[in-house]
């Protein structure tokens, strides 16, 4: 039995606990999977011995307890350095920790407005300027890095890395609500899900029968 538990919410809904599921699963990395539905009367209590502010996900190595999307994709690059969690080049090193900590940080109005949801489709969608504004953005950071590192292999910066981890749900979003691309970021998004834990994952989501209409 694994030393590492990952512990995440719903598949269907929860963003942040698909990043460094995808980033383990991607590397092969043995770990029990722990899922507690979010927004339940038992959520809170579930989740209160972890000290993550009743969030997921949280990482458990052992006793030790890390939580929050990325620091747990900081520590498994430290604990798994042979996976190169981020770029050799600190360069590149320091644009996909720039990239990652927008994503953390930012994109509220894409967030609110296209929550992931595994289960459904949306033919067409009505964005607020912010929302759009968020989707600009994100399509031109993806289309400058694929450019740029276009002859290293087909992820964000060639390799794949926590950059592509952090940016996973975003794809599940613009396929859920046909959000037009170009031919860059759309290769880019047809190569994620073509990932066969990023495929699992995503069937997964579509089975969970649980409802949280705020994500609906």
């Amino acid at each position: 039995m694994s030393d590492l538990t990952l512990i995440i919410g719903n598949k269907n809904y929860s963003s942040w606990s698909l990043r460094p599921w995808f980033w383990m699963k991607y590397h092969n990395i043995d770990f029990e999977e722990k899922r507690i539905p979010l927004f339940t009367e038992t959520t809170n209590t579930q989740l209160e011995n972890y000290y993550s502010n009743y969030k997921v996900p949280v990482l458990l190595d052992g006793e030790f307890i890390v939580w929050d999307s990325m620091a747990i994709l900081e520590y498994l690059a430290e604990k798994f350095p042979q996976h190169k969690g981020w770029p050799e080049n600190s360069e590149d090193r320091a644009m996909a920790r720039s990239m990652c900590a927008e994503m953390h940080s930012s994109f509220t109005a894409m967030r609110d407005e296209l929550p992931m949801n595994c289960r459904k489709t949306f033919a067409s969608i009505k964005l607020s300027n912010d929302a759009s504004k968020d989707i600009e953005r994100i399509t031109a950071l993806w289309r400058y890095f694929r450019k740029r590192y276009v002859d290293k292999g087909p992820w964000l910066f060639g390799h794949f890395s926590i950059a592509d981890a952090m940016y996973a749900p975003v794809v599940l979003r613009f396929k859920g609500y046909g959000i037009a691309l170009n031919e860059v970021e759309q290769k880019y998004c047809d190569h994620v899900f073509s990932h066969k834990a990023f495929i699992k994952w995503y069937e997964s989501g579509k089975q969970e029968s649980e409802i949280i209409n705020a994500m609906e």
